[in-house]
């Protein structure tokens, strides 16, 4: 029992503003905030509720009849923490504190907290401190006495001294510095390690995909890897590879990412681009969808959007997975497949069961097929066509002879390397 002592217990509030141009439908939101919550291990989701309001109200964002309503259902619950599922200002935040005596996160507040408890590279975890000071700053309201007094001599020396609010800016200003500085530095070595891994370029198939879509589960069935795989919003923050070996088709490098989610605030989005980097780079990029959710169509148009803003251009060879068909009833499930088999560059499958996988990854080697591979080849004096022939093509990096012919390092695509075969 000492364990549940230690949980928060947290309220979640949906407010769904007749105002807002943006506006989400109420209820899958709802349940997206809980997910979120409950993707934090300390917080215990004592329960939720959608707050329908005509308009945000600038000082409180809820009208007083609602925060009168809400403060003794939270008081019966013994809340000590609500998650808004929305952008809350300073002000609000601070007066909703007081009236409700509890303290009020809210979405990028919370996302933020799930991401510091998740990041486990050096560079995700920079990213995170970075995205928390920026927010951290705008935070900084005169909520507090300790804000409100003067820092510094009686004013008679150097000007008036400068406000407790004031000072704590700059120490944030400072503290970002030096984690950019910092963060620069990750970077630089990172690019290094990228300059390195294309000396020996095996493709990279990047999974993507809205939060929750399946894409670690589906990772671990193709690599065998242990990533952590839980039906959690977020599982995975930092861009995992492992090799793997197509039946039939090259070894890849595969890329599992940070899952998307929609309204991300655009600090976060900024500040994890680092996290989708690997995108960039990728040769296939796989859109893993939870084809069960409600809402798979908006989520996949989120997904889509993030990538263009990324600068994944349309190009990109895309295979969209249409994961957890587990999930659905046997009707449901027959009517994926069928479509999906109508669909180009579509597949229906199970990451769960192994449904499907087969079929994919056959897909992923063909689309491979413009992938370029750097290999090493002895050739005889006595294969001057075949010598030949690769010089033609314009694959050969690099030669040097030998007592019985050539050493040659070759970059090419599996099509010429085929070709090459047949000579």
């Amino acid at each position: 029992m000492e364990h549940d002592r230690k949980r928060t217990r947290a309220w979640v509030l949906h407010p769904d503003i007749k105002s807002d141009s943006a506006r989400r439908d109420a209820e899958p939101a709802l349940g997206e905030a809980v997910a979120l919550a409950a993707a934090l291990p300390d917080l215990d989701v004592a329960g939720a509720n959608v707050v329908r309001l005509p308009k945000a109200h600038a000082g409180m964002l809820f009208g007083s009849g609602k925060i009168e309503e809400l403060a003794a259902v939270l008081k019966g619950e013994e809340v000590e923490l609500v998650l808004i599922d929305g952008p809350v200002s300073p002000v609000q935040q601070r007066n909703l504190e007081k009236a409700w005596k509890v303290k009020i996160l809210d979405r990028t507040g919370l996302i933020l907290e799930i991401f510091s408890d998740r990041a486990r590279t050096r560079e995700g975890v920079l990213q995170v401190e970075m995205a928390a000071l920026s927010y951290q700053r705008t935070r900084l309201v005169r909520a507090w006495t300790h804000l409100e007094r003067q820092r510094g001599g009686l004013g008679f020396v150097g000007g008036p001294g400068e406000t407790q609010i004031e000072a704590d800016r700059r120490a944030i200003d400072d503290q970002l510095v030096r984690l950019r500085r910092q963060l620069d530095k990750v970077v630089k070595t990172r690019t290094l390690h990228r300059a390195a891994r294309a000396k020996v370029p095996y493709p990279i198939v990047a999974l993507v995909g809205y939060t929750n879509a399946g894409k670690s589960t589906l990772f671990n069935r193709l690599t065998g890897a242990e990533v952590m795989a839980k039906d959690m919003l977020f599982a995975t923050l930092d861009p995992t590879m492992r090799r793997v070996v197509l039946p039939d088709g090259p070894e890849v490098i595969m890329s599992d990412t940070v899952g998307f989610i929609s309204d991300l605030p655009t600090e976060l989005v900024a500040s994890f681009r680092a996290t989708l980097e690997e995108v960039l780079a990728a040769d296939v990029v796989l859109h893993v969808r939870d084809i069960s959710h409600a809402e798979t169509q908006n989520q996949a148009n989120d997904v889509e959007a993030i990538l263009a803003s990324l600068g994944v251009d349309a190009e990109r060879p895309r295979i969209e997975v249409w994961n957890k068909l587990d999930q659905l009833d046997p009707e449901q499930a027959e009517a994926r497949r069928q479509r999906a088999e109508r669909e180009e560059g579509v597949h229906a499958i199970s990451a769960l069961t192994g449904e499907g996988l087969d079929g994919l990854l056959a897909d992923i080697a063909l689309q491979l097929q413009g992938a370029r591979l750097l290999e090493d080849l002895e050739l005889s004096f006595a294969q001057g066509k075949q010598r030949a022939w690769l010089f033609q093509q314009d694959v050969v990096q690099e030669e040097t002879q030998t007592e019985t012919g050539f050493q040659l390092t070759v970059l090419w695509t599996g099509k010429q390397k085929a070709q090459f075969e047949t000579l």
